[in-house]
């Protein structure tokens, strides 16, 4: 990427201005079309917006949509997820072997096999209702961490006032506590295994 330094920020803000002009185009239309309760009652409004005026094909162009945006936004996970195994098994916090990388394409295969496989099992074994649950409360807390480092950022490297760091940061947590019980609970059993486990590894590690 050519000068990344400028070129990141830029594409970050116009995406999410692009994002929330969407989403704001598309609540405002569901409303017109459904109404409120119909909207905060069906899992699906698109669709129902759709059946609503009688266009069967459009629901049928929005479930292909949104599994095509799924796959996007998986494929764009397993590459994020993987990358960040792959630090972690570099600092030791998970087995060595994760940190492999391919000499031909630079990618940490192991850790992207490891994680497809993984998702592949929760896909088969699981209910994805939970899965979603239990990855939406993951992430948000691994944005309300993102928000609080920032926080730390001095004046030379700073782009944002502090401010938006604590938006950020309590809106994660707000947003984090509002997914199911049960998705909150098992977040935080996995939390708190993994930092028991770390710090275990640490008490072992020479110096630890």
């Amino acid at each position: 990427m050519r000068d990344p330094q400028h070129t990141i920020p830029r594409a970050i803000t116009r995406a999410l201005l692009v994002a929330i002009a969407l989403y704001a185009a598309f609540a405002l239309l569901l409303l017109a079309t459904l109404g409120a309760p119909i909207m905060a009652g069906t899992p699906t409004p698109l669709m129902a917006a759709a059946h609503s005026v009688g266009l069967e094909w459009v629901a049928q162009v929005v479930r292909a949509g949104a599994a095509i945006a799924c796959v996007g936004s998986l494929l764009g996970l397993l590459s994020g997820v993987g990358r960040t195994t792959f630090a972690m098994a570099r600092a030791g916090d998970l087995p060595r072997r994760l940190a492999a990388v391919s000499p031909t394409s630079a990618v940490p295969v192991v850790a992207q096999v490891a994680l497809a496989a993984a998702v592949v099992l929760l896909t088969a074994l699981t209910d994805l209702r939970h899965a979603i649950g239990f990855s939406s409360f993951g992430v948000l807390l691994y944005y309300a961490i993102a928000n609080a480092a920032a926080w730390t950022q001095d004046d030379q490297h700073r782009r944002w006032p502090r401010s938006i760091q604590v938006a950020g940061l309590v809106g994660c947590l707000v947003v984090a506590f509002t997914v199911p019980p049960l998705s909150v609970g098992g977040g935080a059993a996995v939390i708190a295994a993994g930092l028991v486990g770390r710090h275990l590894v640490g008490r072992r590690a020479p110096g630890g």
